[in-house]
């Protein structure tokens, strides 16, 4: 005879909040979000919810709020339905199910639910059902279509085993590596403004720029360096030594084969270094492998969330502080390592 759980809404707000705890607890551990939801006696797209303000904002952004939807209202997907749509956009791109469109938009996910179930749903009520289930809009990671699947495959499976079987044996610190340039009049966010009439945005000269380079680790460790001009070998060395002089670990440092990185005097540094540090390099063409693109997303996407630098100082000054924000926030660099392409590296 099969258990019947009390509803999750009408519990005690101590028991909803160890609740959403073990939630997360077993979406690190591997546990599927609809196994959960069933165990728990809670939604899918609750653990989903729960699962994407964690990874956004860490325990703090755990919403304390009861959003769920008042006993005995309907909607027009049922549980079943609505777990089998998210599964599917977790797992499969759009052309693999048959649906004309290269990622997942709103038109594209009322597509899907029309060919699965038979149900016409208005464009805004898809988006109101992927607000629901914690999922938003991004600018969609870049996948190289001449990757080499073989080289790929030998990462994952040989190559970063062995290189954290390594770490493990000599007590060192896998570090990611990679740089970037932010400039002073970026602002991907939106804004509200009456219907006919345009949202404006007063933005500074746009050739303001400055360039980052940094590191990160699965335990939330971040180091950077800030930098005008392109990078080349002297820079990047610059940024090692700091990096050595920062750390106590010998370091493990996994990089793109940017010309910077794969340069003779870079070598002939880390020759001279063997003892506290090792290179190597990800598969070509794979950037969506490197967690530190998803730090990359998130500094151009919040760096300028409260104001637009008018100055190259300005935009240097903003740009620290939103890095030294970050080293005080480990669990949101850990997040980083949860996305799909780069949970390899995230650990145990």
């Amino acid at each position: 005879m099969a258990i019947s759980l009390p509803d999750a809404r009408q519990l005690p707000d101590s028991v909803l909040e160890a609740l959403r705890l073990r939630a997360l607890r077993g979406c690190e551990l591997g546990f599927t979000q609809a196994d959960l939801a069933e165990l728990l006696g809670v939604a899918r797209e609750t653990v989903s919810r729960w699962w994407h303000a964690y990874q956004t904002g860490g325990l703090a952004a755990l919403p304390d709020d009861r959003t769920g939807r008042p006993t005995g209202s309907g909607r027009t997907l049922d549980d079943r339905q609505a777990a089998t749509v998210q599964d599917f956009l977790d797992s499969y791109s759009p052309e693999e199910l048959g649906i004309a469109a290269p990622l997942w938009s709103r038109r594209a996910v009322r597509d899907l639910i029309r060919d699965e179930f038979g149900i016409d749903m208005p464009i805004r009520t898809v988006g109101e059902y992927l607000k629901r289930w914690g999922y938003t809009a991004k600018r969609p990671t870049r996948h190289a279509k001449s990757q080499d699947p073989e080289e790929v495959r030998e990462w994952l499976e040989e190559t970063f085993p062995e290189l954290e079987e390594k770490a493990e044996k000599e007590d060192a610190e896998i570090y990611f590596g990679d740089e970037t340039g932010v400039a002073a009049d970026e602002h991907p966010r939106y804004a509200y403004a009456q219907e006919g009439e345009p949202a404006t945005l007063e933005v500074p000269n746009p050739h303001i720029r400055t360039n980052v380079v940094a590191t990160l680790t699965n335990a939330g460790e971040l180091h950077f360096l800030t930098y005008d001009r392109t990078l080349n070998a002297a820079r990047f060395v610059e940024f090692l030594e700091q990096l050595l002089a920062e750390t106590s670990k010998k370091i493990i440092l996994i990089v793109d084969r940017r010309s910077a990185h794969d340069a003779a005097l870079v070598w002939d540094w880390l020759e001279d270094h063997e003892d506290r540090i090792e290179m190597y390099f990800l598969p070509r063409r794979s950037p969506e492998m490197n967690p530190e693109e998803y730090l990359n997303n998130d500094l151009k996407g919040n760096v300028h969330a409260e104001r637009l630098p008018d100055t190259k100082s300005e935009l240097r000054a903003q740009v620290e502080a939103f890095l030294e924000k970050l080293r005080s926030l480990p669990e949101r660099v850990m997040s980083y390592f949860q996305h799909p392409c780069v949970q390899y590296a995230a650990g145990t």
